[in-house]
């Protein structure tokens, strides 16, 4: 076998070979010899509109007669200004810019660079370190891994981090104070409250997965959590970071999983469901506090120097 696959003990593939998918429809994925399969995880989470979906087609394909790729340095395209204003018609309030990316790994890293550069640009070089959830996933970049709770990626590759702040995440199925997730006060917010009075002067920010650790066996926690992340970063002068890439376009019911807790966060990343699986895309967006950190006459290395092919 000459490929190569990800997430694969690729000896396996030895006693039982991959299934061999010759084209999907709706929800149903199609062998060779026509035998049917629901993707009932829709493809790692991102097909939300089935897979050959005719409407999303015609879309891709009118696009790609016009214009399939420009160089997005010093230049831009309507379909591009087109997403950039209906991502903010939905967005939680306050999030104002976007800046796009190609996968969810990516938009993570440029989340995590971002934090730290703006506070550099404003004359705070020393916050540089970051908090996240242990059970947490954030994709597999040395970056997005080094924020990463999920030992089973993060653990090979310790060495090659910057070390990051880890925080014991909610547990609602084993709630340690006996408490219903529905009706809860997130008491199981406390060793996040002590990391953050603890760390908040070298810290940029704290990432997590609102509501939903996908990766993490989905354990699912309350709103109110997110509700007192939001005041206890806003208190402590940092960045809230909501990884919305799996979670995000109607997954948990809203829009996004952060209006479940009433708050809006400093970057929300997105990705998988943002093309359905059509094509390789991701965006951050943030706020005008963010973007005009960067904001400057004529300074390199004042301009957030992120860039993809």
């Amino acid at each position: 076998m000459r490929i190569w696959h990800p997430c694969t003990q690729m000896k396996d593939h030895e006693v039982y070979p991959p299934v061999f998918i010759d084209r999907g429809q709706g929800i149903y994925l199609y062998d060779r010899e026509g035998r049917a399969y629901i993707d009932a995880i829709s493809s790692w989470w991102v097909n939300l509109f089935g897979h050959a979906n005719p409407r999303i087609i015609q879309a891709v394909g009118g696009q790609l007669s016009r214009l399939e790729h420009v160089i997005f340095a010093g230049a831009t395209h309507a379909p591009a200004e087109e997403l950039a204003d209906r991502l903010l018609a939905v967005a939680t309030p306050g999030l104002t810019r976007v800046f796009f990316a190609d996968n969810g790994s990516c938009a993570v890293e440029a989340a995590l660079k971002m934090s730290h550069a703006s506070w550099r640009n404003l004359g705070h070089p020393e916050k540089c370190r970051f908090l996240y959830l242990n059970n947490g996933y954030h994709g597999e970049t040395a970056g997005a891994l080094g924020v990463c709770g999920d030992r089973l990626y993060a653990a090979p590759f310790v060495p090659l981090f910057v070390p990051q702040i880890e925080v014991a995440c909610p547990d609602c199925q084993r709630c340690p104070s006996g408490k219903d997730r529905a009706t809860c006060d997130a008491e199981c917010f406390a060793p996040m409250a002590e990391a953050i009075d603890a760390h908040k002067d070298e810290l940029a920010g704290v990432i997590v997965e609102p509501l939903v650790q996908c990766a993490g066996n989905f354990n699912m926690y309350s709103p109110a959590y997110l509700t007192k992340l939001r005041r206890a970063t806003t208190e402590a002068g940092i960045h809230f970071i909501a990884d919305e890439i799996a979670v995000g376009f109607g997954r948990t019911g809203t829009m996004f999983a952060c209006e479940q807790g009433g708050v809006s966060p400093d970057f929300m990343c997105l990705s998988k469901g943002i093309t359905s699986g059509t094509l390789p895309l991701s965006c951050v967006l943030t706020t005008d506090a963010v973007f005009d950190a960067f904001y400057h006459d004529f300074t390199e290395d004042k301009a957030f120097l992120h860039s993809h092919s």
